[in-house]
């Protein structure tokens, strides 16, 4: 039985109705396969749908003031995703005059794209013969063929690529591409996946003998490290503190709130009294409102702990907090694209 024949006539009759599979416009694919990186479908639709009303074309997005991206990217994470996002743009928009290259080679260097996705606006707009292999496709491959080799090893790389390129349909490549990737979503899932509905069980080992959960195997366990993140809002004339956290770590160039962060977990008072928070507030006068911890925020590679400490500043502000943060409107702080642990922040208490 042929592989991409099951397959593709599988996905004919019960692929989702998304608005990216129904063009060969390589703007939107190419937007859609950036938004849906480390992404749910179903997360990342809304934004996908907002951002082309906001940016219709490429060149639009090129346009568009990069605080302005990202805000409309707040909340989906991964935030170099949009600066390469809007970078690519402009690239595209100077160099090809707003009309995304067709060749291969020339989509591979756009920053942001590597192999997967160079491959799947290759074959998808453009129908060229082009394997794409994400996180879907490796599960799917690993339990066919009941594959040892792990997934996130150079080898397995390597080998993967081979399979799904010996698997492809190179009459209809795109829909074979996204057939793989479908039913890595929606059957051949992480846990509890359908095998009885599965158009390739005939043929995938690890069902015939009973060993999907065991794939794919992974070489490297991710390394989860604490991080204890103490913020202040710090209100004075209706106005509070922000500041652009810089490039080098999580959420670059996205605004907080002036931050005190610490190796372990410290009590308020400890914190209170230490050297960063006198060099923020200096000899300054203050009434402390409260102070909330909030649930641990989880990031791929991180656990973020974090406290809020609410203050309000009384008496005319002296030399307050460093030359770097800002002083914006509580009324205006909403338009200042933020990571979604200060967006709750925020919601919370202005």
């Amino acid at each position: 039985m042929n592989v991409s024949k099951v397959l593709l006539k599988w996905y004919d009759l019960n692929h989702r109705d998304l608005p990216w599979r129904t063009t060969s416009d390589p703007y939107i694919i190419w937007l859609s396969e950036i938004i849906l990186q480390q992404t749910r479908v179903d997360q990342g639709l809304p934004y996908f749908q907002r951002f082309i009303v906001k940016y219709p074309s490429i060149s639009h997005l090129a346009k568009a003031p990069e605080e302005q991206v990202m805000k409309l990217w707040q909340g989906l994470g991964y935030y170099s995703r949009a600066r390469n996002l809007h970078a690519t743009a402009k690239i595209v928009d100077a160099l090809y005059s707003g009309i995304f290259p067709s060749d291969y080679e020339l989509i591979r260097q756009l920053k942001g794209v590597g192999d997967y996705t160079a491959s799947a606006i290759a074959s998808i707009a453009f129908g060229q013969p082009r394997a794409v292999v994400d996180g879907n496709v490796y599960r799917v491959l690993s339990r066919l063929f009941a594959e040892t080799t792990p997934v996130d090893s150079s080898a397995g790389k390597k080998l993967f690529a081979q399979l799904a390129k010996g698997l492809l349909d190179h009459k209809k490549p795109g829909n074979f591409n996204q057939a793989m990737m479908e039913l890595g979503a929606m059957v051949c899932k992480p846990a509890n996946p359908l095998c009885d509905a599965c158009p390739l069980n005939n043929q995938c080992i690890a069902f015939k003998e009973n060993t999907v959960l065991n794939f794919p195997v992974k070489e490297k366990v991710t390394r989860i490290s604490p991080r204890y993140f103490n913020y202040l809002l710090v209100r004075h004339n209706k106005g509070i503190y922000m500041n652009k956290r810089q490039p080098g770590d999580i959420w670059d160039q996205l605004y907080e709130l002036p931050l005190i962060e610490t190796d372990s977990l410290m009590q308020p008072e400890t914190i209170m009294k230490s050297p960063e928070w006198k060099s923020y507030f200096n000899k300054q006068q203050f009434h402390l409102k409260s102070v909330k911890n909030y649930p641990v925020y989880k990031l791929s590679h991180q656990h973020i702990y974090a406290r809020l400490f609410e203050l309000d500043i009384t008496g005319k502000p002296g030399k307050l907090l460093i030359s770097s943060f800002i002083k914006v409107e509580e009324s205006e702080a909403g338009s200042y694209p933020v990571p979604r642990l200060i967006e709750k922040i925020l919601t919370d208490h202005l």
